[in-house]
């Protein structure tokens, strides 16, 4: 449930890429909340942080950021935007930095979801309060947005689609892919939605165009690293050939989703939020 703000409030963001860092100051921002933002370096975009008290910060330089967080006097924070996981390499961690490192422990060395679950724990332990995304960002998107509508055989993609996410979230792999016409063509990895649609221009195949299917994985931490899309996603899904984009409804958050559904009309793509769980009875045993 949204939280109700306070003017004795601060909230520390720590921001990765995109837009989302700066929707979720404004509606902070709105609810009463001071806010100041932890720039991650080469991932947060100056356009989208420069309007709020902020400071950019390297990645694992976590004492830097916890004394800047203390310093502000943020009691809550929000992980919100990508960041790409670093080399050891690239690393360079300060003091405090080694600390949390080693209290992360053998997460390190696992999926995304144990990494970020087990960071969410160690900032809980050094005395801030998390919040998801999702508490701030209206993702309650069900059924077909915009005009277009899939037939048949995109639900049936579709239904392929969620197994094979599925699976993918079981193994931590990724939060998507696209299907087209019975065909799994492209599963995200490491590299990201917006990479696969790029790679998925290649495998198109002549007919019906795929659909991209995105969904939350079984055991994902909600706070830090929910699925996303946006205006972007719409642009790119158009690019590499696809009809359609069908999400996990009330589990992935929307950038501008009022932008982005008056895109797909014009571009003839349809949107769909889905129950994966109800999927078939609700769609394809009709």
């Amino acid at each position: 449930m949204p939280m109700e703000g306070n003017q004795s409030k601060t909230i520390g963001i720590l921001a990765g890429g995109g837009p989302l860092p700066g929707k979720v100051a404004e509606i902070a921002q709105s609810r009463g909340y001071s806010v100041f933002i932890i720039a991650f370096k080469d991932f947060a975009e100056f356009e989208v942080v420069s309007p709020w008290p902020h400071e950019y910060v390297r990645l694992a330089a976590a004492g830097h950021v916890l004394s800047l967080l203390r310093k502000h006097h943020c009691k809550e924070l929000i992980l919100i935007g990508p960041v790409k996981r670093p080399s050891w390499k690239d690393l360079r961690p300060d003091a405090e930095g080694v600390k949390i490192l080693a209290k992360l422990g053998k997460a390190l060395f696992s999926g995304d979801d144990g990494l970020l679950a087990a960071l969410v724990n160690v900032l809980g332990n050094e005395g801030f309060i998390v919040r998801g995304a999702h508490d701030f960002l209206n993702n309650d998107f069900v059924g077909v947005l915009g005009s277009w509508h899939p037939d048949q055989q995109a639900l049936q993609d579709i239904a392929q689609g969620i197994e094979v996410n599925r699976m993918l979230g079981q193994l931590d792999i990724g939060q998507a892919c696209i299907v087209q016409q019975g065909v799994v063509i492209a599963v995200e990895a490491i590299e990201g939605t917006d990479a696969m649609l790029n790679r998925a221009k290649e495998y198109q195949q002549p007919g019906l165009g795929g659909i991209l299917i995105k969904q939350i994985k079984p055991n994902q931490e909600r706070r830090a690293d929910m699925p996303t899309i946006g205006p972007v996603t719409v642009k790119q899904a158009s690019q590499s050939g696809l009809r359609g984009i069908a999400f996990e409804a009330r589990e992935t958050l929307l950038i501008c989703p009022d932008e982005m559904i008056e895109l797909a009309n014009a571009l003839n793509i349809f949107l769909l939020g889905y129950d994966p769980k109800n999927f078939i009875n609700d769609y394809l045993k009709k």
